[in-house]
């Protein structure tokens, strides 16, 4: 007898003065994640990450301060990371021994911080009337200046438009590629198949993610949570397995963790009476235990074999739906009655794929 075993998938109904070193304790990041990400993106070491994030908290009080005392005269201010120290622009040179006093390094400039801001203000006003070669504009701190971004071919189109809105040796043109909004990709997200199927993404792949293959049997192109494109199932297996691998368009970036910010760290088997949790799109997140392993589900479209048996809670919409244990990825949801849950090995999906787990 068949059990009445249903699949995850839902059809939607409608679419101050310087302060001495030991004025400040060292930096103490509340987040336990930040030394190690600065260690890992910037190319820092331990102490390094720490002396940097103290000397730029002691670098953003001055800033304030001194931005206060300066008034129109302030031009701007950077930090400088290798040396650790502020850098702070003045208009008016008989300020420059105000800077000095303070600890901050000091140069002098043409143009005020207000000025470029109004500057910048000008233009967001006449956004409408840029040409679309034109893809971005903003204050460039560094060299006094406003920037402005433009496709290749097409500064002359924004030369004139820039003439037209003042002070314009205080633009310039630099060759800019047209911008893209980027959107993660995370486990648990909610993705759609056509205008009413929606599923859950599983685990970010270096292409893309993957998911349920019932999902995938509805069609081809997928939009994302936000139903902004997001790109196409490359391949899937339902039934038999319960698999698929999409790949996301370039607006779209995997990313090594669940929606609910749990890192995902690798795919190593949690045993059976393992405690497990899923984040779906419906559900959201959801814990049991591993019930059994290499089970046998028989839908009315067909058998899916190699399933783990779970008893956490699932419902419509969460198909294809991370399964962890603690930082492990484990399997994808596919199924499910009223007792049991049943998901797709992620490992067996990743080898079936070719694919490379994204870890954060």
């Amino acid at each position: 007898m068949k059990v009445p075993i249903v699949v995850m998938a839902i059809v939607a109904t409608a679419s101050l003065a310087a302060q001495p070193a030991d004025a400040l304790p060292s930096f103490v990041p509340l987040n336990a994640g930040l030394l190690p990400a600065m260690q890992r993106d910037l190319g820092l070491t331990h102490d390094q990450a720490v002396d940097e994030l103290t000397a730029s908290t002691r670098a953003s009080r001055l800033e304030q301060a001194l931005r206060s005392q300066l008034g129109d005269a302030f031009g701007g201010a950077m930090f400088r990371p290798g040396a650790g120290r502020l850098e702070v622009a003045v208009t008016d040179p008989a300020k420059l021994g105000l800077v000095r006093a303070s600890g901050a390094d000091v140069r002098q400039v043409r143009y005020s911080a207000r000025q470029l801001d109004a500057m910048v203000a000008r233009l967001n006003a006449r956004e409408a009337a840029a040409p679309r070669s034109i893809t971005s504009w903003g204050v460039d701190t560094e060299h006094n200046r406003v920037t402005v971004g433009v496709e290749p071919g097409h500064r002359a189109e924004a030369e004139r438009f820039l003439a037209q809105s003042g002070a314009p040796d205080a633009f310039v043109v630099e060759r800019a590629q047209s911008p893209r909004p980027q959107f993660g990709v995370s486990g648990g997200d909610a993705y759609y198949v056509g205008a009413n199927i929606r599923c859950s993404v599983g685990f970010a792949v270096t292409i893309g993610f993957l998911s349920a293959g019932h999902c995938a049997a509805n069609g081809r192109s997928i939009s994302g949570y936000n139903r902004e494109p997001m790109g196409y199932f490359v391949t899937y297996s339902f039934p038999g397995e319960d698999y698929s691998l999409a790949r996301v368009n370039p607006n779209w970036m995997p990313l090594g963790r669940l929606a609910n910010g749990t890192r995902v760290a690798g795919s190593i088997e949690a045993p059976v009476g393992a405690s497990v949790c899923k984040d779906g799109s419906t559900t959201g997140w959801t814990c049991g235990r591993i019930e059994a392993r290499n089970q046998t589900v028989r839908y009315e479209q067909g058998e899916v074999v190699g399933a783990i048996k779970t008893d956490l809670h699932a419902g419509a919409g969460d198909s294809g739906s991370p399964l962890v244990a603690g930082n492990q990825a484990q399997g994808l949801l596919s199924g499910g009655d009223d007792g049991s849950t049943y998901f797709y090995p992620v490992r067996a999906a990743l080898f079936a794929t070719g694919s490379t787990l994204v870890t954060g």
